[in-house]
């Protein structure tokens, strides 16, 4: 009783320390990206709408990602 009772738990851990890295990666992804389009935009400012709409793009494949990996750690738990 008590070895499932500390699995269960183990599980929950680890399903929390993976959402917090998943959010983690995703938010320093996102600043990398923005911090080389700020670069970017400030060399060539004439392509600002090419490398704003590559940014936007970028960013939200990223937040697709952790969001996949979040709901991924739910269902660790949740099974």
């Amino acid at each position: 009783m008590l070895a499932m009772i500390m699995a269960d738990a183990m599980a929950n851990l680890g399903a929390a320390i993976g959402a917090g890295i998943a959010a983690l990666a995703a938010g320093i992804g996102i600043g990398r990206i923005g911090g080389s389009a700020m670069e970017s935009i400030a060399r060539q400012p004439e392509s600002t709408g090419d490398i704003r709409s590559n940014l936007i793009l970028a960013a939200a494949l990223i937040e697709g990602v952790a969001l996949l990996a979040l709901i991924v750690c739910i269902l660790a738990i949740v099974m």
